[in-house]
Parts: structure tokens; C-alpha cells; sequence
């Protein structure tokens, strides 16, 4: 049987997934990571990961 609430797990799992969603964006700008890397991963780690990258213009 899990421990916790789920609500507090959801929202860790949010706060997490955010952070790492600003760190992969701030390499692609920073030119340290390719973009086809960043969108790649940014896929793998979150639903809405093409709202993203059409925001953040990752994709030419």
C-alpha cells in the first residue's frame, strides 16, 4: 500500500517535472545542449511537452 497522499505526491511530481523543464530550456538557449536533444527529452517528461516547444521555438 503507497504511503502518502496522493494530492502532496502530484504536486511534488509538478514542482519536479517544472525544474526540469526550465533547466532543459535554459541549456537549449545556452547553446550547452542540442535542441533536437532538448525536444526529445522534453517529450519523454511531459504531456504537454509540444505547447512547449512551440513556445520556446525549439523547433525551426
Amino acid at each position: 500500500m503507497p504511503s502518502g497522499i496522493e494530492r502532496v505526491r502530484e504536486i511534488r511530481r509538478l514542482r519536479t517535472r517544472r525544474k526540469k523543464v526550465a533547466k532543459l530550456i535554459a541549456r537549449a538557449k545556452a547553446g550547452t545542449m542540442e535542441k533536437a536533444e532538448v525536444v526529445r527529452k522534453l517529450r519523454r517528461l511531459t504531456p504537454g511537452a509540444e505547447v512547449i516547444i512551440a513556445r520556446e521555438e525549439l523547433l525551426s
